[in-house]
C-alpha cells in the first residue's frame, strides 16, 4: 500500500498545526519551509484540507492556516481521506462477484487498517 506524497505532506502539516496550536494563522511559506516543499504545491494540499473542514484559511497580510475544531479529534484517517478520497485501495480483477474470497479478504484488511487510522489521533504523536 502506498499513499501519495501529498498525504505525507498533509499529515506533517496537520501535526505541525496541532503541535503549534496557533491562535493566529500560520502562513503557507512557514508551513512549506518547515517541510522543504514548494509553497505552491503545499497550497494545493492545504486547499483540500480546507475543503475537508480540517483547517481554515484567513486571507490578508496576517493570513494563513489554522486548525478548525478540536485538535484532539483529528485522526490519521481524516487527513488521508481529505487527500486521497474515500475510494478503496483494492480493486478486484475478478468477475466483480461479492462472493469472491480474495475480495473479501482484501476488504476486511482494508477495514481493519482504516479502523486503526481512525482510532489513531495526530495529537497522540505529541504525547510520546
Amino acid at each position: 500500500m502506498k499513499y501519495s506524497k501529498a498525504t505525507n505532506y498533509a499529515l506533517h502539516t496537520m501535526a505541525y498545526l496541532i503541535a503549534a496550536a496557533p491562535e493566529k494563522p500560520v502562513g503557507v511559506q512557514q508551513l512549506a519551509d518547515h517541510q522543504g516543499v514548494s509553497p505552491t504545491y503545499l497550497s494545493k494540499i492545504l486547499t483540500k484540507l480546507v475543503k475537508a473542514g480540517l483547517i481554515e484559511s484567513a486571507s490578508g497580510a496576517n493570513g494563513g492556516y489554522r486548525l478548525r475544531g478540536k485538535k484532539e479529534e483529528v485522526s490519521f484517517l481524516d487527513v488521508i481521506h481529505a487527500i486521497e478520497g474515500m475510494t478503496s485501495i483494492f480493486e478486484c480483477c475478478g468477475s466483480g462477484n461479492p462472493e469472491c474470497r480474495i475480495h473479501q479478504v482484501m476488504v476486511s484488511a482494508e477495514g481493519a487498517m482504516e479502523q486503526h487510522l481512525k482510532n489513531t489521533k495526530l495529537i497522540d504523536l505529541m504525547m510520546k
